[in-house]
């Protein structure tokens, strides 16, 4: 499964945040700034977390981004849902009813096929997983240096 750059972004953005958490709104270019990420497009990609709730988007001049939730109410899979969209990475579509397979039986094909079902079983244990994890975790588990770096970093943009 291959997920897109927005998650990465979307996800260290987020992070970002938590640890500027009692600054004004950050506006796209800075969030930009501080991971070299092209403006106007990680602003692209922020707006599905908006739309999703992960992030309040706030207008104007003294606007910006910040976390709509506390992070331990933001699970990975909330963010990758809302970047990627919630459709199933396997679709199947049936190919086992074609060619050799038109001439089974109809009662063969009663049960749903296997590959479909290893697929989905996957897909299912791997969403469990993200959804068991939230933002507060990846906090948690991050170098003991990064948020103080964050915020340095921020206030030398001048924020």
């Amino acid at each position: 499964m291959l997920m897109g750059e927005g998650v990465e972004w979307g996800l260290h953005c987020c992070l970002a945040l938590a640890w500027l958490e009692d600054q004004a709104p950050i506006p796209t270019g800075r969030l930009a700034e501080i991971f070299e990420l092209p403006p106007v497009y990680l602003k692209k990609r922020l707006q599905p977390l908006v739309r999703a709730g992960v992030l309040a988007s706030v207008p104007g001049t003294r606007g910006g981004y910040r976390l709509a939730r506390a992070p331990e109410d933001v699970t990975l899979m909330d963010v990758v849902a809302a970047v990627e969209g919630a459709t199933e990475a396997f679709r199947c579509t049936e190919i086992r009813r074609r060619g050799a397979g038109a001439e089974a039986a109809a009662g063969e094909f009663a049960r749903p096929c296997g590959i479909a079902g290893a697929m989905r079983r996957a897909e299912l244990a791997w969403r469990r997983e993200l959804a068991s994890q939230t933002l507060a975790d990846l906090l948690a588990a991050s170098p003991a240096g990064a948020p103080g770096r964050v915020r340095r970093f921020h206030e030398r943009l001048g924020g």
